[in-house]
């Protein structure tokens, strides 16, 4: 492999990272605060490219507008999910069964619905951003950097706004525990709600991220959800960071096997070394305390 072959792959390797490092570390907020697994996710990414697919092309707002629009929308949905559909059931003893029954069933749904409305078929939405950024013989196209840039910058907002605000102290002590927090005033059903709209505004920044280079479809989040799972467990349950730093290595491992192996196997390969992290480490690479 030439050194700008390698470049190259290590590039790719990060802006795939960003978006699963997005995706893992919105299922791994929620569940360090609620100690509930979305199964469900996956569809607020693929709601999220049908509505920057209505705004930005069918209705052709400008792009900032468009993306503004589907992550208020998203977000709004994510909040509306906990409050109708998993709080209800975390007021049982026995809700844990409950909420992923719930999830799963919630995403059936979801994918159902989006058939019945807008179709079987694959939509494409045009890239933001145009041209190739060329350093010396490194070439990589504006779309692609612009993936790495704006995922690093939300992921760096919410990690401010998680370690150096007071919502996010809020947070992070409902995540160490919710009736010591009920107990001090902290109202922890509304931190869940907070928590599921930031989550799903992370999936929504992926998903217009990802929208110019995969086709919009009823099951595009299926496949992001379990790479989610998967950045989820290598960063540790309920690690914030930790999601982060695993969806970052995650997306070196595949776009470096592809380098070596044909891109078929990038799964497996992915996969089997997530078997060998959790035989070798059970708690995770990187894990930390909650959220």
């Amino acid at each position: 492999m030439s050194g700008t072959h390698l470049i190259e792959t290590l590039i790719n390797g990060l802006i795939s990272g960003s978006i699963y490092a997005l995706i893992g570390s919105g299922l791994a907020l929620i569940y360090g605060t609620t100690r509930v697994l979305n199964f469900a996710h996956g569809e607020l990414l693929m709601l999220a490219g049908y509505f920057i697919l209505l705004f930005a092309v069918t209705l052709g707002w400008p792009v900032i507008l468009a993306a503004i629009a589907t992550i208020v929308l998203i977000m709004v949905f994510g909040a509306l999910l906990q409050r109708v559909t998993i709080a209800p059931l975390m007021k049982r003893e026995d809700w844990a069964f409950s909420v992923i029954a719930a999830t799963i069933g919630l995403s059936i749904f979801l994918q159902s619905g989006a058939q019945l409305i807008w179709g079987e078929q694959y939509q494409g939405v045009p890239y933001f951003f145009h041209g190739v950024a060329v350093i010396g013989e490194v070439r990589m196209p504006w779309q692609r950097i612009a993936i790495l840039v704006v995922a690093l910058a939300v992921m760096g907002i919410c990690g401010l706004i998680l370690y150096r605000t007071k919502l996010g102290r809020i947070v992070r002590a409902t995540a160490q525990d919710a009736e010591a927090a009920l107990a001090v005033g902290i109202p922890a059903g509304h931190v869940h709600t907070i928590v599921f709209a930031i989550s799903a505004g992370l999936a929504g920044t992926g998903a217009i991220l990802l929208s110019p280079l995969i086709t919009v479809n009823p099951w595009m989040g299926v496949s992001y959800l379990l790479k989610g799972f998967a950045v989820v467990i290598l960063g540790g349950l309920g690690s914030f960071g930790g999601a982060v730093a695993a969806g970052f290595l995650l997306g070196l491992i595949e776009s470096v096997s592809v380098a070596f192996v044909p891109s078929e196997w990038s799964n497996v390969i992915a996969f089997a070394f997530l078997i060998a992290v959790i035989t070798a480490r059970p708690e995770g690479l990187f894990a930390g305390r909650g959220a």
